[in-house]
């Protein structure tokens, strides 16, 4: 599928094609993950992207409007075009570009595509209604569908030879993760309970009075909303904590991609911080301006910087 140029392997014209059209579909639908895979050399951005559009397809299956045991069958399906190219079964000439950039991707480093079946599993939780009683049960959703996707992104990304601690890469990946998705889940809250869904921990939601859902543009009467969304901001801002201690683990480039996407995310939880009603009367975003500064905040080191003093003060 490669061919060799100057030395290096370069990507086939089909091959490169497909890449190409996984990179229009990451800038098109996911703006904040564009911002920071736009901060890596080519050869990770293009291995990002593929990892992007493939589970992209696997999430709008989820949220598309077919029945669903009709979702649960194109899921399988999905499942089984990941078997083959696990298997090295999908080739150059072959029809669909997602999979033929994942499977060039998966050549070129060493993704633990295992993650991408997590990712299904987590979907399917979507597609039967599954709720959540306690945060221990809403972390195995969030590692499946997020979680996972940050343990794949390592395989790209690597980390720098003689990194202390290196076998807690994969860990720190997995909770900043687990960040990222809370923090969507707080954003999306009423975007969600109009589909119907509940993420948010059932004995959570009781805590503060907020068991009869969000189906207005308003706090539940007597609920302390307020409360429960600060409650859930502590928990997302100790899972960030975490979760950056990997910065100082990658090597500039990829630290600054990783520094980027969850730096926006961060941003995103201070607006929810600042005033929780907003996420019930519409979607929470950051200005283009704002995600700039944060891609040059991490392209300058200074996240990575800041962890690896904090980690010197307080030894994992």
């Amino acid at each position: 599928m490669n061919r060799k140029v100057e030395g290096q392997s370069q990507p086939s014209a089909p091959v490169q094609a497909a890449y190409s059209y996984c990179e229009a579909v990451t800038g098109q639908q996911a703006r904040n993950f564009a911002y920071g895979i736009r901060l890596l050399p080519t050869e990770k951005r293009q291995a990002m992207s593929a990892l992007y559009a493939f589970s992209r397809r696997v999430d709008d299956i989820g949220d598309g409007p077919l029945p669903p045991a009709e979702k649960q069958e194109r899921l399988e399906a999905t499942r089984a075009l990941l078997g083959r190219i696990r298997a090295g079964r999908v080739h150059e000439d072959d029809t669909d570009p997602v999979a033929v950039a994942l499977a060039d991707a998966a050549r070129r480093f060493p993704i633990p595509l295992g993650g991408l079946d997590e990712l299904i599993d987590g979907v399917l939780m979507d597609v039967h209604g599954r709720s959540y009683e306690t945060w221990d049960d809403l972390k195995v959703y969030c590692r499946c569908v997020a979680g996972a996707i940050g343990r794949l992104s390592l395989g790209v990304f690597g980390t720098q030879p003689g990194t202390d601690r290196a076998d807690k890469a994969a860990e720190y990946a997995d909770t900043l993760g687990l960040a990222l998705q809370l923090t969507n889940i707080l954003r999306d809250v009423r975007e969600d309970a109009l589909g119907g869904r509940t993420y948010l921990p059932s004995d959570d939601l009781a805590k503060f009075g907020c068991a009869d859902g969000f189906a207005a543009d308003t706090p539940p009467p007597g609920a302390d909303f307020d409360g429960l969304v600060h409650f859930q901001v502590r928990r997302a801002r100790a899972l960030f904590a975490e979760g950056y201690r990997l910065l100082p683990m990658l090597d500039r480039r990829s630290g600054a991609c990783v520094a980027a996407m969850a730096g926006i995310y961060r941003r995103l939880l201070d607006r929810i911080a600042r005033d929780p009603a907003a996420v019930l009367r519409g979607r929470v975003s950051l200005p283009g301006h704002e995600k700039a500064y944060v891609a040059v905040r991490g392209l300058s080191g200074l996240d990575a910087r800041h962890v690896s003093r904090r980690t010197v003060r307080r030894p994992a």
